[in-house]
């Protein structure tokens, strides 16, 4: 049962997380162009005369750009929130679902007292009546009959270690 229990919540928190829109970031790839202009004066063969040669160079290169997604944008105060009210509906319920599976878990009695847990139990409560004037008639594993004057009293030990009383009919 509890594998169960476990995996439901372990399915409803994977549907929970693939179901909200958490944001994030894309990668975007954009490209940039450099154009490098370079004047080179050169000599021709004419006496005296110069003449300038323009020569362009185009150098392109490319880098690499993180664009947060439209999710991972923060929103003032004044903003409404984008998240479906269906989710807080599921976290809630998810919520309450864990909350109830710990407090399970921990109000969880064990395999119960052991044999001589329980009969320590029942010597403690046959001496808490007998300060009180009762006489110990029978006993045995995990209860005892007690008698004072007329009367009779049942204490018992259960399983799980619990000691009652209640009287007796003669």
């Amino acid at each position: 049962m509890r594998m169960v229990v476990l995996a439901a919540l372990f399915v409803a928190g994977l549907l929970l997380a693939v179901g909200l829109d958490v944001g994030g970031a894309a990668e975007t790839v954009t490209t940039e162009t450099f154009v490098t202009t370079t004047t080179v004066p050169e000599t021709t063969t004419a006496p005296g005369t110069t003449v300038l040669t323009t020569e362009t160079v185009e150098q392109t290169t490319t880098r690499q750009v993180i664009v947060p997604t439209q999710g991972a944008t923060t929103s003032s105060s004044g903003e409404s929130s984008d998240t479906p009210t269906w989710v807080w509906v599921v976290l809630a319920i998810l919520a309450v679902a864990v909350i109830g599976l710990a407090v399970a878990l921990l109000t969880r009695r064990g395999g119960g007292a052991s044999p001589s847990e329980r009969r320590r139990r029942l010597d403690q409560g046959v001496a808490s009546w007998a300060t009180q004037g009762w006489a110990l008639q029978s006993q045995t594993g995990d209860s005892a009959v007690l008698q004072r004057g007329g009367e009779l009293m049942l204490v018992n030990v259960d399983g799980a270690g619990q000691v009652t009383a209640r009287p007796l009919d003669r």
